[in-house]
Order: C-alpha cells, then structure tokens, then sequence
C-alpha cells in the first residue's frame, strides 16, 4: 500500500526530505512513487498539512 498526496499540499518539500528511498518528488505538488514506496509513513508524519494518507 503506497501513499497518496491530497490537493491540499503546499509543495514545502518536507516529504521529499523525509522519505528514506527517494519515492516522492515535488511535480508542482508532492507525488508518490507508488512502486517504490515502502508505507513507512514517515512522509505522512513530515506533512505540515496533513495532505498525505496511507491509500
């Protein structure tokens, strides 16, 4: 189960920072790389917003 990134990102990068394989990349807005995601939630947690959900 990958993670998902709501319209409510604010592009801050914290996920970017946070993630430990390099599965998410600033597009306008934070995407996750669903296949190299390994649901550690440490992104979710980085989020200011609170725009990112386990799927």
């Amino acid at each position: 189960m990958a993670h998902t990134v709501g319209s409510d990102c604010i592009s801050c990068g914290a996920c970017v920072d946070t993630c430990p394989v390099g599965a998410i990349a600033l597009e306008g807005q934070a995407v996750v790389d669903a296949g190299s995601c390994i649901d550690c939630g440490a992104c979710e947690g980085a989020c200011p917003v609170g725009a990112i959900k386990a799927e």
